[in-house]
């Protein structure tokens, strides 16, 4: 009988993606060490073995084959972008691993080996919708780098404009590596079509630097703003506050949600890591996900895939973004959608707010373009 709890943590903390996946990471590291602290599961603790993908796909693979083989770990709390999750997906289903997955993502997925504790597009982007053709306008343009969470996003988030009598102007897809003159070309275009709003799903740098560059160009981004899935606070931060007031976000946690229990969580978080930080969308679902990873242990007693599977599909969790629980048909969480508008300290003030958590539709089966999300 071993003595400890060996889990497998894959984020990259370097590469395009390392703002928002060192956000998971750090969440996921309070998460353990409050587990730890409190006596960790069944007296043993949990040791994660991290390793560091660097944004790149094959490296995922073979780090996710690395744990589940020589690491001796089955369970992955890892990935952030569809390409480096559909990279592992094959590795861990092959090696019968369970995946926790924290991330914002398209839909149209299901596996045995995966846990899906981030939003599907039913509850981000339905809401995001509506709301900028209610207080922005019907003409939309779209921007997003060329793979297939910006792509499918894109799909439903034109299918819900068309459906509501607005218009898409323009879509455009990027390099993920795109270079200043290419986002220079993209801002020409967005100044010689005038649309009401941009939707962007541009990630990583070149986001960031979209962003600088809109600010730059003088457009009025209270009266046309960028809306983003991703664009949260420490990536705010890192752009410049004073540079995105006004640009929208569609995400299920802003660090201004209010409850006690959120602000347990941003104090732990500050505590940890620096007053300076932020929480986010992103460190928020890698945090739950630890926590509910270890209540279903608690329950199942051992590491056997089948067994904590089958455990954390009936955990109801007060996370700081609210209750949480999980359709064990989809192996999706209900969530809170929130549509927030960022403000001069970098923070987001919480615009609408569903009046409680909405049920995952993956595949959309379910949600029509047609029904009303925003009240009037």
């Amino acid at each position: 009988m071993t003595n400890e709890w060996r889990v497998g943590v894959l984020f990259s903390r370097s590469g395009i993606t390392q703002i928002t996946e060192t956000e998971h990471f750090f969440g996921t590291a309070l998460a353990v060490e409050e587990i730890n602290e409190a006596g960790g599961v069944l007296g043993k603790p949990i040791v994660p073995v991290a390793h560091d993908p660097g944004g790149d796909n094959t490296a995922y693979r073979n780090l996710a084959r690395r744990l589940l083989t020589d690491d001796d770990v089955n369970i992955i709390f890892g990935c952030s972008m569809s390409a480096s999750r559909k990279a592992v997906l094959p590795i861990v289903e092959r090696h019968n691993g369970l995946l926790l997955y924290p991330s914002m993502y398209e839909g149209f997925e299901y596996s045995e080996n995966v846990v899906y504790t981030g939003a599907t597009l039913n509850q981000n982007t339905f809401a995001l919708a509506e709301y900028l053709l209610r207080h922005h306008g019907p003409r939309l343009y779209f921007v997003g780098v060329d793979y297939i969470y910006p792509r499918e996003s894109n799909r439903v988030m034109r299918d819900i404009v068309e459906s509501k009598g607005g218009e898409v102007v323009s879509e455009r897809y990027i390099p993920l590596h795109a270079d200043n003159d290419t986002l220079k070309s993209v801002l020409s275009d967005i100044v010689r079509l005038k649309p009401d709003a941009i939707f962007s799903t541009i990630i990583g740098r070149p986001a960031q630097q979209f962003y600088r560059m809109y600010a730059e160009a003088g457009i009025d981004r209270l009266r046309h703003p960028i809306a983003s899935l991703t664009m949260a606070e420490t990536e705010i931060r890192e752009i410049g506050a004073g540079l995105c007031t006004g640009h929208i976000l569609s995400a299920t946690y802003f660090q201004t949600v209010e409850g006690a229990t959120n602000e347990r969580f941003v104090k732990a978080y500050k505590r940890r890591f620096g007053g300076e930080v932020t929480t986010s969308v992103w460190s928020q679902p890698a945090y739950a996900q630890v926590h509910l990873f270890a209540r279903a242990l608690a329950r199942a007693g051992s590491l056997e895939t089948h067994r904590i599977s089958e455990e954390i599909l009936v955990e109801n969790y007060a996370a700081p973004e609210g209750r949480l629980s999980f359709d064990a048909d989809t192996r999706h969480l209900w969530l809170h959608p929130r549509i927030g508008v960022a403000r001069a300290d970098g923070l987001f003030d919480i615009a609408w707010q569903a009046p409680g958590p909405i049920r995952p539709d993956p595949y959309l089966t379910a949600s029509r373009f047609e029904d009303a999300w925003l009240e009037a």
